[in-house]
C-alpha cells in the first residue's frame, strides 16, 4: 500500500472521528495561540488531520490522491529514500504552510485552522517542478500546462489571502505550494533547469 493511501486513511479516520467528537477536535485544530503560549507544538501539524466538513475533506482527500501516487512514485524512481523523503515533504509542508499564520495569530485567542491543504499544495507543486508541461484540469474543467496552472494558482491565493473576507487559508496554500516546489528541487536540483527549459521550450 501506498504512503499517499495511508495518509488519506489516516487523515479520513481522525477527521470522521474528531467530526464525532469534539474533544478530539479541541486537542488537535490548529490554533496559534495554543501552539505558541501552551507550547503545544504539535497543533502545527495535527490541524492538517482535522476537516471543516465532508466537501473540505472530500476535495483535499481527491487532490491528493491524483497527484500524491504520480509523485511519490516519482520520488522512488529519482531520489534517494525516496518515499521517506516524500513522507518528510508532506509532514514538513504542513508545518511551513502554516508559519505565517502562527505568527500573525499568535495573539488572536479565536483563531483556528484546519485541514490538509497546504500539505495537498505542496505535492501538486511537487509535480508541477517534475512535470511542468503536464495538463492539469482548471477548475476541474480547462486542461492548461501544469506550470501556468501554478502561476494561476499562487497569483489567486496570494491576492484572496491579501483580501482575507472568505475564511479559507489562502496562506497556507501559498507557503504550502512554495515549499513543496523548494524542497522537491533541493532534493533533486536538476528539475530547477529542467524546468527553466521546458518552459522556455513550450
Amino acid at each position: 500500500m501506498s504512503l499517499t493511501i495511508i495518509i488519506i486513511i489516516i487523515t479520513c479516520g481522525i477527521s470522521f472521528w474528531a467530526w464525532n467528537d469534539s474533544r478530539v477536535f479541541d486537542i488537535l485544530i490548529f490554533n496559534p495561540s495554543k501552539t505558541i503560549n501552551k507550547k503545544q507544538w504539535y497543533r502545527l501539524f495535527s490541524g492538517a488531520l482535522l476537516h471543516a466538513d465532508f466537501i473540505h475533506l472530500l476535495i483535499n482527500m481527491l487532490v491528493l490522491f491524483s497527484f500524491g501516487e504520480v509523485v511519490e512514485n516519482i520520488f522512488e524512481s529519482y531520489i534517494k529514500f525516496g518515499k521517506v523523503m516524500y513522507l518528510v515533504l508532506y509532514v514538513f509542508s504542513i508545518a511551513a504552510a502554516n508559519i505565517k499564520t502562527l505568527y500573525q495569530h499568535k495573539n488572536n485567542h479565536w483563531y483556528n485552522a484546519v485541514g490538509a491543504s497546504g500539505a495537498v499544495s505542496a505535492v501538486v507543486f511537487s509535480f508541477v517542478l517534475f512535470a511542468p508541461l503536464e495538463k492539469i484540469l482548471f477548475f476541474g474543467i480547462l486542461p492548461v500546462p501544469a506550470f501556468i496552472y501554478g502561476f494561476i494558482y499562487l497569483a489567486y491565493s496570494q491576492y484572496m489571502a491579501q483580501k482575507g473576507n472568505d475564511n479559507i487559508g489562502h496562506d497556507a496554500h501559498f507557503y504550502g505550494a512554495i515549499f513543496g516546489f523548494v524542497f522537491t528541487g533541493l532534493l533533486y536540483p536538476v528539475l530547477f533547469l529542467n524546468f527553466i527549459k521546458q518552459i522556455f521550450r513550450f
